[in-house]
This record gives structure tokens, sequence and C-alpha cells, in this order.
């Protein structure tokens, strides 16, 4: 006797509810890209390597192609196409825009994606392997170019875009900082 390996989730993406039968070995990357046509974000080495898949799961970081989709039921779950304001980019989007962050584009969404948790993460105190000073009552080490690059080091960019990655998300930490 075969056992069934479909089930009914329900993933809340971009502030909607999406209720779809998949495979319980589906990838949250691949019901998001193949079943709700949120192609925004990109399969790219498959392997958790590359970070071209990065959307963030209750306000965190998470690689898609790692992460099964029937794991993230009940979690909020922001794509790139989620993170404007309407028509409004977020100040990620436009930094990467202001300072072109990108060339071929591909990283992009996760670099983004990426960038906006590494910003929540760094205000909140969080250290990297680039912090100096760990101890908690010593607050957010400045965000230097070499903290930022810590911090995006799970993002990779073929067309070597890093210069220009790493002074988007400083402008738009201090867009943050200053809102």
């Amino acid at each position: 006797m075969a056992h069934s390996t479909a089930g009914v989730i329900t993933l809340t993406v971009n502030g909607e509810k999406h209720t779809l039968p998949v495979d319980h070995r589906t990838t949250l990357l691949d019901a998001l890209r193949e079943r709700l046509d949120l192609t925004g974000t990109k399969k790219g080495c498959d392997l958790g390597q590359c970070g071209a898949c990065t959307v963030l799961l209750d306000g965190r970081r998470a690689v898609s192609c790692l992460q099964l989709a029937v794991a993230a039921e009940g979690r909020e779950i922001t794509t790139i196409e989620g993170v404007s304001d309407g028509e409004r980019l977020h100040p990620v989007q436009q930094a990467f825009l202001d300072l072109d962050g990108y060339q071929c584009g591909y990283c992009t969404p996760g670099q983004i994606c990426s960038a906006i948790a590494v910003i929540e993460e760094h205000a909140a105190g969080w250290p990297s392997a680039a912090t100096a000073d760990v101890r908690p009552e010593a607050g957010p080490p400045p965000l230097t170019a070499d903290e930022i690059r810590e911090r995006m080091s799970g993002n990779l960019c073929r067309c070597g875009a890093y210069v220009s990655i790493v002074q988007a998300v400083a402008q738009a930490a201090d867009a943050e900082g200053a809102a």
C-alpha cells in the first residue's frame, strides 16, 4: 500500500493566506515559485550556499531552498515582492537602486531580503564574527564595511557588485536609523 505524500497547507506570504496542496517534500522555494508564482525569489544553487533564495520568515532571513513548505505553515513569509510599501520602495531597495547594488540582478532579491534582516539584527545588538566587543552591554558595534561584509557573507554575487552592495546596506541602515 503506497503512502500519500501530499497534504494541504496554508502559507501566509506577504500578508496574504494561500491554501495549497503540496507534497511534504516540497521546499518553500518551490512552493513560492511554482505554486504561488512568486518568482522574485531565485533558485541559485539549491544547496543553501548562494543566498539567492533568501526570504524573511517571521522577520528573520532564511534560505528557502532548505526550508520545507510544510515547516513554514503558521509563519509570516516575506518575499521580495512583499518588502515595498505599495509603490514606495523599501529603503534597502531604494539604496540598491541609488548605488547600483546589482548588475545582472539575479542575486538582488536575496541580497535585499538579507540586508533588511542584517539591519534589524544589527540594530538589535546581535554581534557578528567581525564584532570586536560581543558583550551585550557593549551595544551594537559601528556598522562598518567589515561588519556589513561579514553579515552579508551568505549571499553571493557572481557579477562582483559587492562594493556597491556594502554601500547600499550602509545607506539603508542610515536611512532606517533616521526614520
